[in-house]
């Protein structure tokens, strides 16, 4: 049984984005529906203030009655963190996820009773890999880490590997 997984793109990206890209393929050729939420409009108002309308229009596009995976890069990965504790899902599938967010209030969350596995670059020059190593530990969370930076493109085809073995055990 499949059901439907949301990727949100990051702060200088976008929903055709390379990572987000992969990931929707792999999922759409398991059997899963996609859908990619267009942040651009929300971030051009900057990283703090995009957040609560972020986190909104994701919240809002979560079907209450389906199983449904979200996957997210960065400030994406934080939303849907932040968005799993508001509806219940299945699993989080989350890239270079900030701790926290300058100039937001709110640290990063995300649900204790949904899967997650989180994929952090070892020289992540935004967010610290120490973080990303303690959010895994605080929430029981499989965590792959690479030998990349912030935007994880050395490791596209390793991340996408991954996210089938993800996606499959659902």
């Amino acid at each position: 049984m499949s059901g439907l997984v949301i990727l949100s793109h990051g702060l200088e990206s976008g929903p055709d984005a390379t990572k987000v890209s992969a990931l929707a393929a792999v999922a759409e050729s398991l059997g899963w529906r996609t859908l990619r939420p267009d942040y651009r409009d929300l971030d051009a108002r900057g990283l703090a203030a995009a957040a609560q309308p972020r986190l909104e229009r994701l919240v809002a596009a979560i079907p209450p009655d389906e199983r449904v995976l979200l996957a997210g890069s960065s400030f994406g990965a934080f939303i849907s963190g932040l968005a799993s504790r508001q509806r219940a899902v299945a699993g989080l599938f989350l890239l270079a996820t900030p701790a926290e967010l300058p100039g937001y209030a709110r640290p990063f969350a995300m649900a204790e009773r949904a899967r997650a596995m989180l994929v952090h670059g070892w020289r992540d020059e935004l967010c610290p890999v120490d973080a990303a190593i303690a959010i895994a530990r605080g929430h029981g969370a499989e965590l792959l880490l690479l030998d990349d930076d912030h935007r994880l493109s050395a490791h596209v085809d390793a991340i996408a590997a991954q996210f089938r073995l993800f996606l499959a055990s659902f």
